[in-house]
């Protein structure tokens, strides 16, 4: 079951979904909109290591926009800062986004319960296409959580993506062992 708009407002009004800012007219009938944050980054090396800190270069989105090129993996964040303390929540891209040919994630649509932050988004493109700080980009869809949750994304010791602002954030794959 996904949350209505009416049970979203509930949820906003109980304080277990936050978002930041906030705008009535992006809430749709089950899913609020987020926007493209003002900082891009990329990675500093074509060659990524699983098991080591791969760095990245951050810049701003000018007022003019920027073209993003295919073969570049971009990462980039939600204007939006937002909390989710009861639901599940599911970032996907929007139908006018998906039709100028972005991808606004690779494999990390789902949030835990518990995750505070603005969103990482991991973005690549079909063909050049330009884009704008404050563009709508994505939606957040929520889902309820049968049973208990007995550790909240926030709360573990071990959660690498809790607490982020603004900033796109790069993999953390290197701080697990195997």
């Amino acid at each position: 079951m996904i949350l209505s708009d009416k049970r979203i407002l509930e949820e906003i009004a109980k304080g277990t979904i936050k978002i930041a800012p906030y705008d009535r007219e992006c809430l749709g009938s089950n899913s609020y909109d987020v926007h493209l944050g003002k900082y891009l980054a990329t990675y500093n090396n074509n060659e990524l290591d699983a098991k080591k800190h791969n760095e990245i270069t951050q810049f701003d989105i000018p007022g003019e926009g920027i073209l993003l090129l295919p073969h570049v993996f971009y990462l980039g964040v939600t204007d939006e800062y937002t909390e989710t303390h009861a639901h599940v929540p599911f970032l996907e891209g929007k139908s006018s986004t998906g039709r100028l040919g972005i991808d606004i994630h690779a494999t990390a649509g789902k949030g835990d319960v518990g995750f505070c932050g603005n969103w990482t988004l991991e973005i690549s493109v079909k063909q050049p296409v330009r884009v704008y700080a404050g563009m709508p980009i994505g939606q957040l869809i929520y889902f309820p959580v049968d049973g208990e949750i007995e550790v909240k994304y926030n709360q573990k010791k071990n959660a690498k993506y809790s607490g982020q602002h603004n900033k796109p954030v790069e993999s953390m794959m290197w701080k697990n062992n195997f």
